[in-house]
Parts: structure tokens; sequence; C-alpha cells
């Protein structure tokens, strides 16, 4: 029982998720059209791109970058302003998540003695994380949702993407002046020692040649079961323990979600309702629902409502500041830090939940403008 209640505590999405799915069925009794209800190319690229990420990750990949480049500051303006922008350009490439997952850790190492410091920082990390990973297809799971249910055109993501993107780094940027100043002792990389040698060279090789195979799959070079059968062999020669790292709880709430949207839109009277409440309204309704369900469940459960793409895709990445539940990436802050010694939840719990509601209102008050221009 106890370890029941552990698993639902851990993967709280994923049990809503399943119990709406369930519901769900009571309707639509299950056929073989649920099939048709998964979106397997977005499943398939999202399983590659993490485990291709757990494999750099494996290797010490991440650690020694950050290592590298938090051994240059003094200060800690300075090396708070650095592990948040790494943090934002990280997430652009390996997910919000893996870019928390990074750094937080070695965040709470560096500021242990500073807990003002420590807050400032990994809140604005979080947002930083949240905020970067808008920029590409593969930044996060909604966007690479989106990104390949709706077939959108790579130059189309990054024109609709863009704008918010660059004021965000500007807002970021600007908010590191609110992290304490002090002198900092010059920090040690934090590397884990690793295999060397020709066992190393290998892996590397094969983690990059399965990474530039997904950036290739990502601008639909490649089919994505070719991407797919590429990265399990590579995996499996690599080092297959990276296949038990991989999120299959994001895949089991995908699919889960899949199965609530499907058989909720196989209800005309439900379909025209909630098409009629989102239709023209996509930005606000994924900011607003994000908050309660988090960006991810938000973007396929409204995707079967709508055909506007773009600003589906702006609602969604935008809801995901605001609550903690907003972005599930913030979570991972938030149990990181909870778990540091002196924690203070409370104080953190204002002071991410006051900045991630004024960074929400300045940026949808911004991309409102912006689509009025258009």
């Amino acid at each position: 029982m106890k370890s029941m209640i552990g698993f639902i505590k851990r993967e709280a999405v994923l049990c809503i998720s399943l119990a709406a799915a369930l519901i769900s069925m009571i309707f639509i009794p299950p056929n073989e059209g649920y099939l048709d209800y998964v979106d397997w190319s977005t499943l398939g690229l999202l399983f590659c791109l993490m485990a291709v990420v757990k494999g750099f990750d494996s290797i010490g990949a991440f650690s020694r970058l950050s290592g590298a480049l938090t051994s240059r500051f003094r200060s800690t303006r300075a090396l708070g302003a650095a592990l948040s922008l790494l943090c934002f350009f990280l997430a652009m490439l390996v997910t919000n998540d893996v870019s928390l997952i990074t750094i937080v850790p070695l965040t709470i190492t560096l500021f242990r003695e500073a807990p003002e410091v420590l807050i400032r920082t990994v809140v604005l990390e979080t947002a930083a994380a949240n905020l970067g990973s808008m920029a590409t297809p593969v930044g996060n799971p909604q966007n690479l949702f989106i990104y390949t249910h709706y077939n959108m055109p790579i130059g189309d993501f990054f024109r609709v993407m863009l704008p918010v993107t660059v004021l965000s780094l500007l807002i970021i940027a600007a908010s590191v002046l609110f992290i304490p100043k002090a002198e900092l002792a010059k920090p040690e990389a934090t590397v884990k020692a690793h295999e060397s040698g020709g066992r190393k060279k290998l892996r590397t090789a094969v983690y990059i040649v399965t990474a530039a195979v997904c950036v290739c799959t990502v601008l639909r070079f490649l089919d994505w079961r070719i991407c797919f059968a590429v990265v399990l062999v590579g995996s499996i020669i690599a080092d297959a323990r990276v296949l038990m790292r991989v999120d299959y709880a994001l895949l089991g709430t995908f699919i889960c979600f899949f199965v609530f949207v499907g058989n909720i839109s196989a209800i005309p009277a439900v379909q025209g309702l909630i098409s009629g409440a989102v239709t023209g309204r996509e930005m606000l309704a994924g900011a607003v629902i994000s908050q309660v369900i988090s960006n991810v469940p938000c973007a396929v459960m409204l995707s079967g409502f709508t055909q506007n793409a773009e600003q589906l895709l702006l609602g969604v990445d935008l809801g995901g500041l605001g609550t903690l539940i907003a972005s599930l990436a913030s979570l991972i802050s938030f149990k990181f830090y909870c778990a540091s010694p002196g924690a203070r939840k409370g104080r953190y719990f204002a002071e991410f939940t006051l900045y991630n509601f004024a960074v929400l209102a300045v940026l949808f008050a911004a991309q409102t403008g912006i689509n009025a221009l258009i």
C-alpha cells in the first residue's frame, strides 16, 4: 500500500491521465479505433530524444559542461547569471527537464551556504529552462507534440516562437539583478568519473550519431521509425542501461491523454461545446488550463478541439509559467530544493509563484500585442 501511495505521489499526472482515459472508455468502449488515437510519431521521436539525452548524461557530458563554465566566476550574482543562462540555452537542445536535472543539483552544492542566493537562483533557473525550451521543437514535450501532430513547418515554428523567446531572454538577463551579490570561492567542477579508453570513445560516437539522426528526423529528412530503430540499436550497443532511464511515465501520460481526447472528440455534443469555447481563444485557454493540469497534458487535450497550432503552441508554452504544476519541469527543481539541507519551502514557493506569474503576465500581454499587429 505504501509503495502504491508513493507511486501515485511521484506520478500524479500519469495517474490522473489514466483515470481520465478509463472514465472516457465508459462512453466509447475500447475498439480498434483506439490505435488511431495515438500519435505514434510523436511518441517514437520523444522516446529517441530522451534516450539520446540520457546517453550523453551517462558519459558526463552535461556535468563537464557545467563544471567548465562555473569555474570561471567569483561572485554569486555572476555565477547565478551564468547558471540561469546555461539553463535557458541548454533547454533548447536537451529539454527543460534535463537542463534542470543537470544544473539545479550543482547550484545547490555551490550555494549551500547562501540560502537567499540559492532560492533566487533556482527560481530563476527554473523559469529560464521553461522559457528557453520554447525556442525549438525539441525543447519540451509539448513543442514536439504540436510540431509533429500538426505537421508544422520548421520555419513557421521559429517565426512564431522567436519574438517571445527573445523577450524572455531579456527578462531573464534583467532578473539576475535580483540575485544577491557576494564574493564566491572558486567552485570545483563536479564531474563524476567515467570509464576511459576505447569504450568511452565508442559510446560518445554512438550518441553523436544518434543525436544527428534525431535532428534529421525533427527536420523531417528521416522517418521516425528509422530514427527509432537507430536509437534503439545504438543505445543497446553503447549502454543498454540508458533505456531503463527513459521517462516511460511521460510516454504513458501521452498515451492516456491521446485515448481521453480521442474518446471525448468522438462524442459530437462534447466536441462542439469544447471547440466553441476554445476556438479563437487558444492562447488564453492553453495558458489557463496549464495552470491546473500542466502544459503537456493541456497541449494533447486541446489539440483535439482546434486547428490553430500556432496559438495553442504559444498558450501552452507561456502556460508553463505560473503555478508549480504548470510545468512538470518546475516540480523537478522544487523536489531538488526541498531535499537540500535547510530548505525554506514556504519562502521558495512564495518567490517562485510571485516571479512566475509576473513574467507570465508580461509575456502574455506582449504576445497579445504581437498577435494584434500580425
